[in-house]
């Protein structure tokens, strides 16, 4: 998992070969008046979907892991109070993982809390467990999907 601040976002470039035009998306001057709808970026191996969604309570929500992408997600309006845990640390499953949907929900607690305010993203990568959407207000955010196997 990585927390950072956009302007930071060349430094993980070297992590994938998709995070270069995932973020090349994520700086875009016009991010910020994109409709909600999904982007394609490089077909099936990187999208974005910006989205416009009430936050949700703590109780309300479950983690998640994802196999086959990768998550980048970048708060451009709201507070996003993320849930993390490393999946091996995840002993409650609701449910098998869904290959189509490519997410598995766990019922367990988060270990830490990430305050993503806008102009700060997290990374989660296939071992991070995370609880996004946690918010007591209106959330603007994108989330860049980068497959794992590049």
């Amino acid at each position: 998992m990585i927390l950072d601040t956009l302007e930071n976002a060349r430094r993980y470039l070297p992590l994938n070969k998709g995070f270069a035009k995932a973020m090349e998306f994520l700086l875009r001057p016009d991010l910020d008046e994109l409709p909600v709808d999904k982007y394609d970026i490089d077909g099936e191996r990187i999208y974005a979907m910006v989205a416009k969604d009430p936050g949700r309570a703590k109780d309300d929500a479950m983690l998640e892991t994802h196999e086959k992408y990768i998550d980048i997600q970048l708060v451009l309006a709201g507070t996003d109070d993320m849930g993390w845990k490393p999946k091996s640390s995840c002993k409650n499953p609701s449910g098998k993982y869904d290959k189509e949907s490519d997410v598995q929900f766990f019922a367990d607690e988060p270990e830490a809390w990430l305050t993503t305010v806008p102009g700060v993203f997290a990374i989660f990568f296939p071992e991070d467990a995370h609880m996004p959407l946690v918010s007591s207000g209106q959330l603007h955010k994108v989330v860049v999907k980068v497959a794992v196997n590049r």
